[in-house]
C-alpha cells in the first residue's frame, strides 16, 4: 500500500481556456458548434460507409474506425468543457480527472496507431495493388485494428497507474481545460521525474514508431508514383491517400508539438492553444477532409441521397396507403371494454398525478430546486407522452373502425420519439444532479446553478427534436403500397416498417443507430453517477447516514429501471426477433403504465413532496378563511 498515493486532494479546480467572462458565453456557442459538426460529421461518415456497399473496403474500413475514436475522442473534453463554460466553480472529481486522462490516453494513442496502419493501407493499395486483396484481408484488417485499440490501452494504463502512485497534496488548480498528464504533474508533491521519463519515452516510442511506419509507407508510395509514366495516373495514385496525408500532418504536428520536448521548454499557454487543435478542431476536420477531397466519398454520398430522393418521389407518387388500421391490443368486444375502463383510469390517474407535480413544484417554494426544476420537466413530459398515445388508444377501443390517417399516423410517431427521446436524457440529468447533491454536497449550489440545469434541459429537448426529425424523415421516405394494417395500438416505428414494400434495411440502420446511441450515452451517464453515489454512500459510516443519502435517489432509480428496462427490451434488439405480444406489452408499459407510475414514485416515497402538499392545502384552507 505505500506504493499508492496518499493524497488528501479530493477534487480539481480546471482553469480553462480564459477566466475573462466576457469570452465564456462566445467560446461556449464556439465550442457547441465544433462538437456537434464532429458527431454529425463523424457519425455521416460511419452510416454511409456502413451503409455503401462500395465503401466496404480495408480503407473504409479503417477511416470508420477513425471516426468512432474521433467521436469518443472529442466527447472526452467537449462535454465538461462546455459545463465549464457556463459554471463558476470549474472542479472535477479525482476520480473524474485520471477517469478523463485515462480515456484520453486510450483514444489519442489509438489514434496515432490507426493513423500509421491506414498509411500502410495505402502503401500497399499503390505499390502493390494485385496483391492488395490477399495481403489485406479481413481477418488482417480486424488484427491491425485490434492491435491499434490494444496499444492505446497498454499505454493509457501504464501513465494512469503512475499516476496513482503519486501524491497530491498541495495546490489542485490544473492550468488547463481537462485533465492532461503534464498539468497535473506539476501539482504533485511527488518525485515527478520517472513519471516525466515514462511519458516522454512511450510518447516517444509510439510517435517515432508509428512515423518510421508512415514515413516508409510514403516514401515507396512515392517510388511507385514516379513509376507510374502517364500524368493522369500519378494524380489518381496520389489522389487516393491526399486525404490521410493531410490528416497525419495536422494530428501529428499538434501532438508532437505538445508532447515530444523537454519539461523544461514546456509552456501551457502554447500547448492549450495546440491541445484545442488536437482534441476539438481535427475530430470535425477528419470527416470533411475525408468528404470534399475523397471522390469515393462524394460519389457513395450522392448515390444515398438520389436513391432517398427517388424513393420519396416514388413514396409519394405510388403510394397507395392514406391512412392505416391499427388492430389494437384484441379483437375481443369484452376484453376492450375492460381495457377501455383501466385505461382511461389510468390516463386520468395519469393527468392528475403529473398535473399535480407541476402545480406543486410551481407553488411551493421549498420545491425550487433542480432536482425538482427537472422532475417537473420529467412530469410534463410524462403527461405529454401519455397524451400522445392514450386518447386514439381509448377511441379504437370503442370504435369498430380503427382508421389513422397517414399524416396523423406519422405525426404520432414523431411526438413519441420525440418525448421518449428527451425523457430519456431528462432521467440522465437528474442521475448526474444526484450525483454532484451526494458527492459534491458542498459545491452543490454552484455546480447546479440556474444557468446550467436550463442548458441540461435545452439540451435534452434538442437531442428528442433531432431524433424525431431524423426518424421521421427516413421513415417517411418509405413506400406503403400493399397492406395497411399496423398490428400495434399506435404507430411505433417497428409495426409500421413491416408494412413498408421498400427496402427497410438503410432506415433500420439508421433507427437502431439513433435509438442505441441515445440509449447508450444516457445509461452510461447513469452507470457512472450512480457507482460515484455507491462509493460515495459506502464511505459513510453510519446507517441512518447511509440510508438518507440512499433515499434521495431511491425515487429516481426506480424510475429509471422500469423505463429503460422496457424500452430497452422493445428497441435494443434485431428485427428478426421481434416478438408482437411481447412488444405490445412492454409497449403499454412504457406508454401507459409508466407515466401514471412517475408520481406517484417521487410523491409516496418523497418527504419533501408531502411536505410541500401540506404546506400548499394549509395556505389554501388558510387563505379561505382570511376570506
Amino acid at each position: 500500500m505505500a506504493v499508492w498515493n496518499h493524497t488528501i486532494v479530493k477534487e480539481f479546480l480546471l482553469v480553462g481556456l480564459t477566466e475573462n467572462p466576457n469570452f465564456q458565453i462566445p467560446l461556449f456557442l464556439l465550442f457547441t458548434l465544433i462538437y456537434f459538426i464532429t458527431l454529425v460529421g463523424n457519425w455521416g461518415m460511419i452510416t454511409l460507409i456502413w451503409l455503401n456497399a462500395h465503401l466496404h473496403t480495408p480503407m473504409y474500413f479503417f477511416l470508420s474506425n477513425l471516426s468512432f475514436c474521433d467521436i469518443c475522442f472529442s466527447t472526452v473534453f467537449a462535454p465538461k468543457m462546455l459545463i465549464n463554460f457556463l459554471s463558476k466553480h470549474k472542479s472535477t472529481t479525482f476520480s473524474g480527472c485520471l477517469l478523463q486522462s485515462f480515456f484520453f490516453a486510450v483514444y489519442a494513442t489509438t489514434e496515432v496507431i490507426l493513423l500509421s496502419m491506414m498509411a500502410y493501407d495505402r502503401y500497399v493499395a499503390i505499390a502493390k495493388p494485385l496483391l492488395y486483396t490477399v495481403i489485406m484481408t479481413e481477418r488482417v484488417c480486424m488484427q491491425m485494428v485490434l492491435a491499434s485499440y490494444s496499444g492505446g490501452l497498454i499505454n493509457s494504463l501504464t501513465h494512469t497507474v503512475g499516476l496513482l502512485k503519486l501524491d497530491f497534496c498541495g495546490p489542485n488548480i490544473v492550468n488547463h481545460f481537462f485533465c492532461d498528464i503534464p498539468p497535473l504533474l506539476k501539482l504533485s508533491c511527488s518525485d515527478t521525474h520517472k513519471n516525466e521519463m515514462l511519458l516522454l519515452l512511450f510518447s516517444g516510442v509510439i510517435a517515432v514508431f508509428t512515423f518510421v511506419i508512415i514515413m516508409f509507407s510514403y516514401m515507396r508510395i512515392i517510388i511507385a508514383i514516379l513509376r507510374i509514366h502517364s500524368a493522369e495516373g500519378r494524380r489518381k495514385a496520389f489522389s487516393t491517400c491526399a486525404s490521410h496525408l493531410t490528416t497525419v500532418t495536422l494530428f501529428y504536428g499538434s501532438g508532437t508539438f505538445s508532447y515530444i520536448q523537454p519539461s523544461s521548454q514546456y509552456s501551457l499557454d502554447q500547448e492549450k492553444v495546440s491541445a484545442v487543435f488536437y482534441t476539438l478542431v481535427i475530430p470535425m476536420l477528419n470527416p470533411l477532409i475525408y468528404s470534399l477531397r475523397n471522390k469515393d466519398v462524394k460519389d457513395a454520398a450522392k448515390m444515398s441521397t438520389c436513391v432517398k430522393r427517388l424513393n420519396t418521389m416514388y413514396g409519394r407518387n405510388n403510394t397507395n396507403v392514406s391512412d392505416f388500421i391499427l388492430t389494437g391490443l384484441t379483437d375481443s368486444e369484452e376484453i376492450q371494454l375492460v381495457l377501455f375502463t383501466l385505461f382511461l383510469l389510468i390516463y386520468l390517474v395519469t393527468v392528475l398525478g403529473n398535473a399535480g407535480m407541476m402545480l406543486i413544484i410551481r407553488l411551493d417554494l421549498h420545491l425550487h430546486t433542480p432536482m425538482y426544476f427537472f422532475l417537473s420537466h420529467l412530469s410534463f413530459l410524462d403527461l405529454s407522452y401519455s397524451t400522445v398515445i392514450t386518447p386514439k388508444t381509448l377511441e379504437n377501443l370503442v370504435t369498430s373502425t380503427k382508421y389513422i390517417s397517414y399524416l396523423s399516423c406519422f405525426t404520432q410517431m414523431y411526438f413519441f420519439i420525440f418525448l421518449g427521446t428527451t425523457e430519456c436524457l431528462v432521467l440522465s440529468s437528474m442521475a448526474y444532479d444526484r450525483y454532484v447533491a451526494i458527492c459534491n454536497p458542498l459545491h452543490y449550489s454552484v455546480v447546479m446553478s440556474k444557468r446550467i440545469c436550463c442548458s441540461l434541459i435545452s439540451v435534452c429537448y434538442l437531442n428528442g427534436f433531432m431524433d424525431s426529425i431524423i426518424n421521421v424523415l427516413c421513415m417517411s421516405s418509405l413506400h406503403f403500397c400493399d397492406s395497411n394494417v399496423i398490428h400495434h395500438f399506435f404507430c411505433d416505428t417497428s409495426p409500421v416498417l413491416a408494412l413498408s414494400c421498400s427496402d427497410t434495411k438503410d432506415v433500420e440502420i439508421m433507427i437502431f443507430i439513433f435509438a442505441g446511441s441515445t440509449l447508450m450515452v444516457s445509461i452510461l451517464i447513469i452507470s457512472l453517477s450512480y457507482l460515484s453515489i455507491l462509493s460515495t454512500i459506502l464511505k459513510i459510516t453510519s446507517t441512518l447516514g447511509r440510508q438518507k443519502a440512499f433515499s434521495t435517489c431511491a425515487s429516481h432509480l426506480v424510475g429509471v429501471t422500469i423505463f429503460y428496462g422496457t424500452t430497452m427490451f422493445t428497441y435494443l434488439k434485431p428485427r428478426k426477433s421481434y416478438s408482437l405480444g411481447k412488444d405490445q406489452l412492454a409497449s403499454v408499459f412504457y406508454t401507459i403504465v409508466i407515466p401514471m407510475l412517475n408520481p406517484l414514485i417521487y410523491s409516496l416515497r418523497n418527504k419533501e413532496v408531502k411536505s410541500a402538499v401540506i404546506r400548499v392545502i394549509q395556505k389554501r384552507q388558510g387563505s379561505g378563511l382570511l376570506k
